[in-house]
């Protein structure tokens, strides 16, 4: 198998120094216009080939339609925490690996959910069977619309690993990382599967919630992008173990975070309507904290509510009175509040780079404190 490296242009972001600020902007844009680059030669590849080339578009129109670049930033912050130093374009390309793993893991949620937005757009199942309603019944358009979305999420899981293994690593890098990537895959699919087999039955297990807070997102989304960027700078095992203690109160946070958009969040400005999460009766700890202390009343109202696939703004409404009542949203910004003061306590603790320092602070601060 032929692997390709992915192409810059000679772009990098300035990284001069341990105590120069890192250019965080400058690392999404570079990520960003080295995927635009990839996926364009995967169009000209699949057109010369006859291939569909229909696939790299959706992919890159699912990228180009938004997103933080969270775990790309972090991969790079982790190098900077490890000590990294030389050229960065290996980093760069294992970086960007992990958004296309991410945009992986984000189409399977969609059809998993059966989500017809994900930032603002139709999800990509939606999409397909919108694009392919000609001459189909609608049940036939909806299954190749999610047999569709499917294949274009495995195609980018593939690409991902395409991306790692055209990196240009060392040997010594291979045998640090790989392990890393494979535990941070086997971690999402735990917690999705934790996430779906609770999904439909809320109940009071604040830990079970938490669990799936932790597995599905803390996990993949900000400590295994900082051990990956710190392994790939050769860095020991015990600056791993403090770049965790920073990652999963923070990763917690920001579900914790997300889990409150959903409900309260502007669609505008999410991309997704506020009563999804209720209508397919997620188990997160908001609902938990609301249900263990409801009254008899309240815990009925929440019961019959969460999970109503015609839930309506009355009936979304209601919710929030209750979770206000209850105090569970609040407790929930204190947990967000907790966890954000536990990452700042490791920080202060942690001997990283300034540069790592000031980067992983920043991020801290904008991804609790988002408003999409």
């Amino acid at each position: 198998m032929t692997y390709h490296r992915l192409p810059t242009h000679g772009r990098r972001p300035s990284t001069a120094g341990d105590t120069v600020p890192l250019d965080l902007s400058g690392i999404r844009r570079i990520v960003d216009i080295g995927l635009a680059d990839f996926l364009d030669d995967r169009v000209h590849t699949a057109v010369d080939g006859r291939m569909p080339s229909e696939v790299p578009r959706l992919l890159k129109g699912f990228l180009e339609a938004g997103g933080k670049r969270l775990r790309p930033l972090l991969c790079v912050i982790g190098w900077h925490a490890g000590g990294g130093h030389g050229d960065i374009a290996p980093v760069l390309q294992v970086a960007a690996s992990l958004e296309l793993f991410h945009a992986f893991c984000l189409i399977h949620d969609d059809v998993m959910d059966g989500s017809r937005t994900r930032r603002g757009r139709p999800t990509v199942h939606r999409a397909l069977a919108d694009q392919h309603a000609s001459g189909r019944s609608r049940g036939d358009a909806e299954r190749f619309g999610t047999s569709g979305a499917i294949l274009v999420g495995d195609l980018a899981l593939s690409w991902s690993d395409e991306l790692v293994h055209a990196a240009g690593l060392t040997a010594a890098q291979f045998t640090r990382v790989l392990p890393l990537i494979h535990e941070m895959r086997t971690e999402v699919m735990y917690g999705q599967y934790l996430d779906i087999a609770a999904t439909g039955s809320p109940t009071g297990d604040l830990d079970r919630a938490l669990a799936i807070a932790r597995y599905k997102t803390a996990k993949y989304t900000v400590e295994r992008p900082l051990h990956i960027g710190a392994a790939l700078a050769g860095a020991p095992g015990e600056l791993c173990a403090a770049l965790s203690n920073f990652a999963l109160p923070i990763g917690e946070a920001f579900q914790l975070r997300d889990d409150l958009l959903g409900i309260y969040g502007d669609p505008a400005t999410t991309g997704k309507p506020c009563t999804d999460d209720l209508r397919d009766g997620k188990h997160t700890a908001v609902v938990a904290i609301a249900l263990q202390r409801a009254d008899r009343d309240q815990r009925q109202a929440l019961t019959s509510l969460i999970g109503d696939a015609d839930l309506d703004e009355d009936g979304l409404d209601r919710v929030r009175g209750i979770l206000s009542i209850t105090g569970a949203r609040h407790a929930v910004e204190q947990m967000i509040q907790t966890r954000c003061e536990q990452a700042d306590q490791a920080l202060d603790q942690a001997l990283f780079p300034p540069t790592a320092h000031h980067a992983l602070r920043t991020l801290a601060r904008s991804v609790t404190g988002r408003t999409a």
